[in-house]
């Protein structure tokens, strides 16, 4: 009975290994041609612009671009664009203003504040900060001459912000006063050096040397005058006597 029991344990054993062996080899097999699993996968991109543009309710939120403050100056004969942008919906600090040109390549000024001062394109400061070239000028033996490679952005110019949202606005170029020059200051040609400039003498030359000469004669005259009124007094007085 015991070598009966042990021979039904051998077969049920070998059956057992007929059915798990296919199993284990296709286990193995499926496994080998699986991807490797990453251990560190990458962070996500960074989304930029208005990240949620519904509320918890579906209703669309805010996402725009206001600019608050847009003026033309001059300072210290520099044209220049005083601004200031808010970004709403957008979590971004920093603007690209981009002057449009209409006819050739934009003038880009990229990672700029929200808030801020920029130089007109085509302008120029020297190292103490004072202007020293202008837009739509330029300077030919001495002399300012109009034209240049910066005409277009006179007398106005679209300007276009990009936080994401974005604008663009139309702005005009600032005019100069006594006080700050946007455009080069007049040159005016030295006087001929045959010119002759005549001050304090209002009497033409011919008449000034005429009475030049005829003064000592004059002068001659009056004394004898006098003279003779003399002489007649004393005469008269003699015979009075």
């Amino acid at each position: 009975m015991a070598r009966f029991a042990k021979v039904c344990l051998a077969a049920v054993a070998a059956l057992a290994l007929m059915f798990l062996a296919p199993s284990s080899a296709l286990a193995a097999s499926n496994a080998a041609h699986l991807p490797a699993a990453d251990p560190t996968p990458s962070p996500s991109a960074t989304v930029y612009g208005c990240l949620d543009h519904e509320d918890d309710y579906g209703n669309p939120l805010p996402c725009e671009l206001k600019v608050e403050l847009l003026t033309p100056i001059c300072d210290n004969e520099v044209p220049k664009l005083r601004y200031k942008v808010v970004a709403v919906g957008s979590p971004n600090k920093t603007v690209t203003i981009t002057w449009v040109n209409p006819s050739g390549a934009d003038v880009v000024q990229a990672n700029l504040p929200l808030e801020g001062t920029v130089l007109w394109p085509g302008a120029v400061q020297d190292a103490s900060g004072r202007g020293i070239d202008w837009p739509g000028w330029r300077l030919e033996n001495g002399v300012w001459v109009e034209g240049d490679e910066f005409d277009w952005v006179r007398p106005s110019v679209a300007v276009h912000f990009k936080v994401n949202p974005e604008m663009t606005r139309t702005v005009a170029y600032p005019p100069s006063s006594p006080a700050c020059l946007t455009n080069p200051p007049k040159v005016l040609p030295s006087p001929s050096p045959s010119t002759e400039v005549l001050v304090d003498n209002p009497l033409p030359p011919e008449v000034a040397a005429t009475g030049s000469e005829v003064a000592p004669l004059l002068i001659g005259a009056a004394v004898l005058v006098v003279g003779g009124v003399v002489t007649v007094l004393l005469v008269h007085r003699r015979r009075r006597a």
